[in-house]
């Protein structure tokens, strides 16, 4: 017992020693009053922040609320969405497979998805694993989002109907951010391991890591406590909106933790895959996952904020420079939360920022915490900047108020709405009916309950969507119905402004 303790004692002086270090460099409490007036100021409902350094978790900052309206504050233990921060977990997940020979970075995906199709018969059988990893397939980024988003589609049933989205530039001449690749890669994991990707990041990497307050299951989610609620924005206020269930596209964006478990995430990868003495990923899954496989151009004719000389994106990880160093990181986004993780491997720091609002200063965060351990000087203040650049993004999309302004008041629709009632197919998202219940017209996706709405006229054959469910990404919305020159319906075409979810894509046809 004396032993332990003396090492218990000894564990206690290292660890205050290297926060005294810390602090002699950095004033923890200006950094600490930077980010309670950030929040404020951006009016995100709360956010916890963390910065590991030389493989400790030297800085905690939580502020704000876990739910408007009422006091609950959250702390470093307190679980928030991390959304697409998960695919880092994915693609590490693929390179353990790799190390245990179970797997090639090169393999098709056919070889372990025999029904894997895609707008184009040859790149289908050509695409690798690489290439799901590093969005380099051709789909435009966030193209086809819309199969699983709110879906109760399996995995197998949302790949099945890939084929379907759009291609938008040519096979490994571009980059398209793609969820659904990730969605993709999931299922591979679970092909070759009989194991849900869920399992296999709780046995793989958190319960090594010692993340135990990080789920991939909103079950698990009463059980855990300690959770910050997610919130949207309407007429520029906050609001409580539910949980949305992303466990059935976890390798995309399912896993939910705290800034006290990623800090063990951050410290790991800042370690090159190494945990005490355990190599998780070996040197060449590390160099694999933080090399670049999709290049993105830069300018190299005027300065830009971080020096940047290079960026890309690697497996699982945005990559570029940050004055002169090596930056490893990512976002994400859910229903509700925004997130960030960043990494300088050279210096061994590494920043996490987690918010429950999607007005999010977290780039502000992480540059103004980078910049500060970092000791660059460059009178740059990132929240005031990037709010500045946010609200007059704002500002500037008019694209809902435009087509308000061009309504046309008093016009009737050319079609009796009777017409339109019956069912209709979307090769994306499936069965998709027009409904009249009680004299009001209904808009019912089989496949995703929660997107259902009534309808009202607009004007000639428009027809105004009302969300029967709150909706983080999007608000107005009307449909208008394609008819042939008998006036016979034949489908109808959606237009939902909005940066997500392309609605458009969907082109319900009538059966």
């Amino acid at each position: 017992m004396k032993k332990f303790f003396c090492l218990f004692v000894f564990f206690l002086f290292i660890s205050g020693s290297i926060h005294a270090q810390v602090e002699k460099k950095v004033d923890l409490k200006a950094l600490d009053n930077y980010f309670a007036k950030m929040v404020k100021d951006w009016d995100v409902p709360g956010a916890s922040i963390g910065v590991v350094k030389d493989g400790e978790l030297v800085f905690t900052g939580n502020y704000g609320v876990l739910e408007k309206g009422k006091k609950g504050k959250p702390n470093a233990q307190t679980l928030y969405a991390i959304a697409s921060n998960s695919k880092a977990f994915t693609s590490a997940i693929m390179g353990m497979l790799v190390q245990e020979g179970k797997l090639d970075w090169n393999d098709k995906v056919k070889k372990y998805l025999p029904y894997f199709a895609m707008y184009d018969e040859w790149v289908a059988e050509h695409m690798t694993i690489r290439d799901i990893l590093s969005h380099r397939v051709g789909l435009g980024t966030f193209s086809g989002d819309n199969i699983w988003y709110k879906s109760n589609l399996t995995a197998k049933e949302i790949i099945e109907r890939i084929q379907y989205v759009p291609q938008a530039y040519e096979f490994r001449s571009g980059y398209g951010y793609s969820n659904l690749m990730y969605i993709t890669a999931g299922e591979i994991i679970k092909t070759i391991t009989g194991k849900s990707w869920g399992q296999n990041v709780k046995e793989r990497i958190l319960g090594p890591l010692g993340m135990d307050r990080s789920i991939y299951s909103l079950k698990d989610l009463d059980s855990m406590g300690n959770y910050a609620q997610p919130h949207a924005r309407k007429d520029d206020e906050n609001y409580v909106i539910p949980w949305v269930d992303w466990e059935y596209v976890g390798a995309t964006g399912g896993l939910v933790s705290s800034v006290e478990d990623i800090s063990k995430w951050m410290i790991f990868n800042l370690n090159n895959g190494i945990h005490n003495s355990d190599t998780l990923l070996t040197k060449d899954t590390r160099n694999m996952v933080w090399t670049p496989h999709n290049n993105f151009k830069v300018d190299h004719t005027k300065q830009n904020d971080f020096d940047r000389h290079f960026s890309a994106y690697g497996l699982g990880w945005g990559l570029s420079d940050y004055h002169g160093r090596m930056r490893v990181g990512h976002t994400g986004g859910y229903d509700g939360f925004i997130t960030a993780i960043n990494l300088i491997p050279d210096e061994n720091l590494g920043v996490v920022v987690l918010t429950n609002g999607v007005k999010s200063p977290i780039m502000a965060a992480s540059y103004y915490a980078l910049d500060t351990f970092l000791g660059i000087e460059n009178g740059k203040d990132w929240s005031t900047d990037l709010l500045k650049s946010t609200n007059n993004y704002a500002a500037s999309d008019t694209r809902i108020a435009d087509r308000k302004a061009k309504r046309v008041l008093g016009t009737k629709p050319s079609i009796t709405p009777e017409k339109m009632v019956g069912e209709y197919t979307s090769d994306l998202c499936g069965k998709i009916t027009i409904q009249e219940v009680n004299g009001v017209f209904k808009l019912i996706f089989e496949n995703h309950p929660l997107l259902s709405a009534s309808l009202t006229h607009w004007h000639y054959d428009v027809w105004e969507i009302h969300w029967e469910h709150p909706q983080a990404w999007f608000s107005f919305g009307t449909i208008k119905l394609r008819t042939d020159n008998n006036l016979e319906v034949l489908g109808f075409d959606f237009d939902v402004p909005n940066d997500d979810f392309f609605f458009e894509e969907l082109k319900p046809y009538k059966k």
